[in-house]
């Protein structure tokens, strides 16, 4: 035996006792093509939480049997055998989906998985343009370099369309790299919060800030983004010329004098979270110690020993208190309603070499990896979101299945919570679980019990100089208040004044914060501009990064039909796009955020929904996978512009 082969043979040993049984199951079948590794007894059971369900809940019998068996196969693979189904049909895929997950899946996301996985292509993605193309076709301005932003640009890369990134801030990564608080971190697993084409070994479960800017960053280097990117260059205005077909930028550089940029296409990737909300306190500008939003984390503050205030119990308060507790003499943190919270064993668990190296090693099992994430974390979770008109609870849950969440996290809560019923009357909510975003547990309760933390379930009302007032008049002197009130998240691309027909400002059409768009992409009245993560798009569950990868497969199918009609100009006719969002509204008045129960910022100041999404992920990848034309109004180009592009046919 060779030391190379010995060395294989000791890290594939290794990878099989960190895989995840599921995964590596399907792996096994596919390798194989042995019918008895879908059937009893190695079909795994239904996973009952938000973990990955490591063992698949199979006796450690037959995980060795599993282990032993892939151990062979996966050597096999890697010394030359062929697959045995390398791309399964579509029934025995389907049986392969609901074996892998020990229930149900709906046959609608066979073709969905089908392209994931690759197994055949579906002939939507256009391929890269021809070079004299570049040279004829409008620029694109792409607004922000986040998540979002570059996943835009990567895309018009591919397709041969010129493009310049305008960015604000001095780097790549959008609220990431704003957002720099103690525990800022992902809350959907590392594997899933990423580009479903640029893997990475993640270090955690739930990668922290760092590595997600460091991710961020090499996706950037890797595809050569950053030589089209302009850093620190704000947009202050948007306007679009009707005679000309252009849009008409007005720049703001961080050290240079404004100029305007003319641009045929915009893309706005400013993000959901982009603007800090901070209420009107009474007193706000009193306060003599540090006082600042989450966003603002100051890098240089100490809070070793001092008296904390924290305002609110979101996401990123959740983060905060746990990570500061050990560090402060008092933490006071103030709820002005309490959250769902699930319980979290893996959330700062250690993702071991021998899973990475199964990812990076062995065909199949990054796919079914990923796969079990995604349908955990986001269309699972569907039918419990819906309202029931015949449920006799309606105050507590939306229907049997949302009550049997309601059960399992208040018995965690009760759990966690034992011997402190005071804790467990603050804490405990009643309103319907999903009304609000799914919270993880990373130490949250446990760092409640500390005898020198305070859970003050009620309001702030105002500040002083030395301190905190709640609404029942309590004061409580402090030396650092944070802020984690949220973001102006109804208030879509409100840091740019966009002027469409007629110079119709877009803040006026969509009414304040009663935005609408078509896909959340696209508004009647402002042809050529296109939003990421506008209206109706922030996903249910799980990661917002798959969603993108819908918009910009549907964006960038729609600028590459535009250039094949030779034309300059697409508008989304209003009455498609009034008849997108009344289902929307209709679709979201049955569902768990439209329950009064709960203040949410989801819903506008009107209590309309214009955040969440009200589809099942499958349904949006359906609707994004090709653009129509003809719901569109679509403008030639004129005979005195220069043409696109010569036309070229879609497979």
């Amino acid at each position: 035996m060779t030391t190379e082969t010995h060395n294989n043979k000791a890290e594939l040993g290794e990878a099989l006792r960190a895989a995840n049984i599921p995964s590596l199951l399907m792996t096994l079948f596919q390798l194989t093509g042995d019918d008895k590794w879908l059937r009893a007894p190695y079909k795994p059971t239904k996973n009952r939480g938000l973990g990955d369900h490591r063992t698949g809940g199979l006796p450690e019998q037959r995980q060795e049997e599993i282990r032993a068996a892939a151990g062979t196969a996966i050597a096999e693979c890697l010394n030359g055998a062929r697959a045995r189904v390398p791309s399964p049909d579509t029934t025995l895929l389907h049986r392969m989906m609901e074996v892998c997950m020990g229930e149900e899946v709906p046959p609608d996301y066979i073709p969905m998985v089908a392209s994931q996985m690759g197994f055949g292509a579906d002939g939507t993605e256009a391929g890269p343009g021809s070079p004299d193309s570049v040279a004829d076709a409008g620029l694109t301005v792409i607004i922000g370099a986040g998540v979002s932003g570059l996943l835009a640009a990567l895309r018009l890369k591919q397709l041969g369309l010129p493009f310049v990134i305008l960015e604000r801030q001095s780097d790549v990564g959008g609220n990431w790299l704003g957002n720099r608080y103690p525990g800022c971190g992902v809350d959907t697993p590392s594997y899933l919060y990423s580009y479903s084409f640029f893997q990475r070994d993640w270090s955690t479960h739930f990668a922290k800030r760092d590595e997600v800017m460091t991710y961020l960053r090499d996706m950037a280097n890797e595809h050569g983004l950053l030589q089209y990117i302009r850093f620190g260059v704000d947009v202050a205005a948007a306007r679009y010329n009707e005679t000309a077909r252009r849009w008409q930028l007005e720049l703001q550089p961080r050290d240079g004098d404004a100029y305007t940029l003319e641009a045929c296409f915009v893309i706005s990737a400013v993000g959901l979270f982009h603007t800090p909300k901070v209420p009107a306190f009474p007193g706000l500008e009193q306060f003599q110690g540090a006082i600042f939003h989450s966003a603002t984390w100051p890098d240089d503050l100490d809070i070793s020993k001092k008296r904390v205030a924290i305002v609110g119990t979101g996401a990123s308060a959740m983060q905060i208190v746990p990570a500061i507790a050990n560090k402060v003499a008092e933490l006071h943190v103030y709820q002005r309603s309490p959250q769902w919270i699930a319980p979290s064993d893996e959330y700062f668990q250690p993702l071991e070499s021998g899973h990475h190296w199964l990812v990076n090693n062995v065909p199949y099992y990054y796919n079914w990896y990923r796969f079990r994430l995604a349908w955990t974390w986001t269309d699972k979770i569907y039918p419990a979101l819906q309202k029931d008109p015949d449920w006799p609870h309606p105050e507590r849950s939306m229907n049997a299945i949302n009550d049997g969440h309601r059960e399992f996290f208040t018995k965690y809560m009760m759990d966690m919570l034992d011997g402190r019923d005071d804790l467990l009357r603050k804490a405990l909510p009643d309103y319907p679980p999903f009304g609000k975003r799914i919270l993880l547990d990373n130490g949250w309760f446990t760092t409640l019990r500390k005898p020198h933390v305070s859970l003050h379930a009620e309001a702030v009302s105002g500040f002083t100089k030395t301190g905190i007032t709640s609404a029942s008049g309590e004061h409580v002197e402090v030396d650092v208040i944070v802020l984690c009130t949220g973001f102006e998240a109804q208030n879509f691309a409100q840091t740019v004044d966009f002027r469409g027909r007629g110079n119709v400002a877009l803040r006026d059409a969509w009414d304040g914060d009663n935005a609408r768009a078509y896909l959340g992409i696209a508004t009647p009245g402002f042809p050529n501009l296109f939003f990421m993560y506008g209206p109706n798009t922030n996903p249910i569950g799980g990661s917002y990064i798959s969603i993108a990868e819908c918009q910009v497969n549907y964006i960038g199918n729609l600028l590459d039909r535009v250039r094949e009609q030779g034309a300059d100009a697409v508008e989304i006719r209003k009455d498609v796009h009034d008849a997108y969002n009344r289902d929307v509204d209709s679709i979201h008045e049955g569902m768990v955020w439209a329950h009064r129960g709960m203040q949410t910022y989801y819903r506008n100041s009107r209590g309309r929904v214009v955040t969440n999404i009200p589809w099942r992920f499958v349904e949006y990848w359906n609707m994004t996978r090709t653009a129509d034309l003809s719901e569109y109004v679509v403008e030639p180009a004129d005979s005195n512009r220069a043409a696109l592009a010569p036309q070229r046919h879609h497979g």
